[in-house]
């Protein structure tokens, strides 16, 4: 067997396995959870533009001037 097959690594010297005993698990970025979740993305694309619309007619309604 090749050094490469002894320790667990491919070429560059990265790990090809799972994480084994002893090794911390790699913690995801925020950002990328957040991307990674199609239902959140849609909950955020919806209720977002809503939220918005919602302040911009609010704004505009009291613009309006009282009628006299």
């Amino acid at each position: 067997m090749s050094e490469a097959e002894t320790t667990g690594q491919g070429s560059g010297g990265q790990e090809t396995g799972a994480a084994g005993p002893g090794k911390e698990s790699v913690r995801i970025p925020f950002m990328q959870r957040l991307l990674d979740n199609p239902f959140l993305l849609l909950f955020i694309g919806v209720v977002i533009p809503t939220v918005f619309y919602l302040i911009w007619g609010i704004l505009e309604m009291a613009q309006i001037p009282v009628a006299s």
